[in-house]
């Protein structure tokens, strides 16, 4: 990557549950205003199409499944989309209008399974790449399938080394490690969490992985949900669920813009790419400041099926 100026957006804004035709359109608009102020590259919330059930407890006391949670899920499953799938081509179709490069976080329906995870565009609209999140957090493991060593790429693009880690998968030192040994620069964070304690981790990986780091946070408000969505917050419109946190950091930590909390933004900021070199001087966690001699970090990347399928299929003749 030459010494260059990247413009940087990160999308603070609400998804759009049970309905991805609405929910692609709502994308749309929003890469429109991104391109409008200037940015080559902009990230999405983490479940942004589809939607990221904060306090929906999907009817599963220990030891229990109770009918409204499967009901619930059914009901979940109305807004998460197939990969490759026509709204994928759709979202493509507005990466390119947009003419910029976007990472989108998505609920990806697999067979039964649902996975987080987030979608990689160039400004061609070409799908560039994959990633399903790893392991996901606590309760969303109710709901979400796993994903394996096959989606988690590092893509290299015009304007830098583009990767995508979602929310607390951040807190897996070696799944940081396999992207640094990527060669990520541009490292596109999806995420829900709201913590005031997010911005240390982001922070640190930037300084760490002598990254930028672009973390999009949702700003949800009861009233962007359906109106039989069950939540422990209450049924109170204006109630806040997810309160925003977006923020980029340079390599070095510096807050480059952010963070914002309780309103529906687009955060830019001018990426100064000679930073990564300039931070690198000293520390390259997967170069000279590594001691492959002490540890060594070996990533799976095969894909972990349930079924495989050998020799020609039968001919139904």
């Amino acid at each position: 990557m030459t010494d260059t100026i990247v413009r940087a957006a990160v999308v603070q804004d609400h998804p759009v549950m049970r309905d991805p035709e609405t929910a692609v359109a709502h994308t749309a608009t929003l890469l429109k205003q991104a391109a409008d102020g200037g940015a080559q590259i902009a990230v999405f919330p983490e479940a942004f199409i589809g939607g990221y059930p904060k306090g929906n407890h999907f009817g599963a006391p220990v030891g229990m499944r109770m009918d409204e949670g499967r009901e619930a899920y059914r009901l979940y499953t109305l807004g998460a989309i197939t990969v490759p799938g026509p709204w994928v081509d759709a979202l493509g179709e507005a990466v390119r209008a947009a003419g910029i490069h976007a990472v989108i976080g998505i609920i990806e329906k697999d067979l039964g399974t649902l996975h987080c995870a987030t979608l990689m565009f160039g400004p061609d609209g070409v799908l560039l790449g994959k990633h399903r999140k790893l392991m996901p957090t606590a309760a969303e493991r109710l709901i979400w399938g796993t994903g394996d060593g096959s989606t988690i790429p590092v893509i290299d693009t015009p304007i830098g080394k583009m990767g995508s880690v979602i929310c607390w998968e951040n807190y897996m030192p070696m799944l940081r490690m396999a992207m640094y040994g990527k060669g990520i620069e541009l490292y596109c964070v999806s995420t829900v969490d709201e913590r005031d304690q997010w911005q240390a981790t982001l922070r640190h990986i930037a300084i760490e992985g002598r990254c930028f780091v672009l973390s999009s946070c949702a700003y949800l408000q009861r009233k962007h949900c359906p109106d039989d969505y069950q939540t422990v917050q209450g049924n109170d419109p204006e109630t806040v669920m997810i309160r925003g946190g977006s923020v980029i950091f340079s390599p070095l930590g510096e807050c480059l813009t952010g963070p914002v909390y309780d309103e529906q933004t687009i955060l830019f900021a001018d990426l100064d790419m000679g930073d990564i070199a300039r931070g690198k001087y000293d520390l390259d966690a997967v170069g000279h400041y590594a001691r492959p001699d002490v540890f060594k970090l070996i990533v799976d990347e095969r894909p972990k099926n349930a079924v495989s399928y050998e020799g020609e299929p039968n001919d139904p003749a």
